[in-house]
């Protein structure tokens, strides 16, 4: 028989561990943002597992075969597909891009009379020409850096895809391990938090398919309005990039306003060049609308926040954090709210599921956590 520990000797190894685990995160901290993308990409590809895995005859282990695989090479067969189509256009918007550049340079030059006076531009503004020297001379360190970059990337990219198979695969055995260190009196509660969170985070993907897919309509109609060649796919993009803050609009602007440039419009009589500018202004006051008021909305209302909290929040998160921090803040706060619940109910002695009923543990592993955005 093992002799107990004093109440000394748990504190210090509690206190110990404790530091242990916080040099521990601190050291591996760069890993945090592969592996919460590889964790949103599983939960997203897990309602196709739990499909295949309960409508048909098809074990856990063939389904998330079959869905990592298919997911796999869509990833790796729509760039080989796109690209070669993309290539002319792209040549083309180049060439408009010089002619827009050369222009610039011309009119930035050209001497300006301000009554009876002569404003030359090229005296006080730096030659272009220097610029693009200098530019160019720093060409072989930058290729450095981007070797070194894409290096990197690679291997985090490499994390994520592994990763992404390896919670399709086993997240159940996990999440189950998780449940179990927590001490037995406390591990119904801990379920219940857990379902709790997990109803927060579907809600909360339910919402994004909201928000995404109204964006594509709005987006597709107001392109067909005005005659942008490709209207509904480049509607149907801006829905998809929506998903992803500031970086996911700026993409799709740079798109519909590079269609815009080359095309022109089908029935507008108007130049090209005027044309993207108005493809511009309307897109900037449409996703600014999406930013300001239908997101927070829609978002607020899928997890039960205010909606000038989530805005703020957002906003907060995409200055602070990126554009991860911007994607998971809304549902982390949400989820944050509900251990703060439980907390509270804990400490002053409440019930902590007052209107819930009690979730009955599970004798065996379920597949109840990665039920998908309903």
């Amino acid at each position: 028989m093992t002799r107990e520990w004093s109440t000394s000797a748990r504190i210090i190894t509690f206190v110990l561990a404790v530091l242990f685990m916080g040099a521990l995160i601190l050291f591996v901290r760069e890993m945090f943002t592969p592996l919460i993308v590889a964790g949103l990409i599983a939960y997203i590809l897990n309602p196709a597992v739990n499909f295949l895995t309960h409508r048909t005859p098809i074990n856990h282990k063939w389904a998330v075969n079959i869905v990592y695989f298919v997911g796999l090479a869509v990833i790796i067969t729509v760039p080989i597909l796109t690209i070669p189509a993309l290539v002319p256009e792209i040549s083309l918007l180049s060439e408009d891009l010089l002619n827009i550049v050369n222009e610039v340079q011309n009119a930035v030059y050209r001497p300006v009379m301000i009554g009876p006076y002569v404003l030359d531009l090229e005296a006080v503004l730096p030659e272009m020409d220097e610029s693009i020297t200098s530019f160019l001379r720093g060409l072989p360190e930058n290729s450095l850096h981007f070797l070194e970059s894409f290096s990197r990337n690679t291997a985090w990219f490499l994390v994520i895809v592994v990763t992404i198979y390896y919670l399709l695969l086993d997240w159940n055995h996990l999440r189950e391990w998780m449940i179990d260190l927590v001490p037995d009196p406390h591990r119904l509660d801990f379920r219940r938090v857990y379902l709790e969170i997990k109803d927060i985070w579907a809600a909360y993907f339910r919402g994004q398919l909201v928000l995404m897919f109204i964006v594509a309509i709005v987006f597709s109609i107001v392109w067909l309005a005005i005659g942008l060649p490709g209207a509904v796919i480049l509607g149907v993009l801006t829905g998809l990039f929506s998903i992803v803050p500031e970086i996911g609009p700026l993409a799709a602007t740079v798109l519909a306003m590079s269609v815009a440039f080359i095309e022109g419009s089908n029935y507008l009589p108007i130049s090209n060049f005027w044309f993207g500018m108005v493809v511009l202004s309307i897109y900037m006051v449409l996703i600014n609308f999406k930013n300001i008021w239908l997101r927070p909305r829609i978002m607020g209302r899928s997890v039960n926040l205010n909606e000038g909290l989530v805005f703020v929040a957002i906003i907060a998160a995409v200055m602070f954090s990126g554009i991860l921090g911007a994607l998971i803040i809304v549902p982390i706060i949400a989820s944050a709210g509900i251990i703060g619940k439980y907390l509270r109910a804990k400490v002053f002695g409440l019930p902590a599921f007052p209107s819930r009923i009690p979730h009955k543990p599970k004798q065996t592993p379920v597949d109840e956590l990665d039920s998908s955005p309903e």
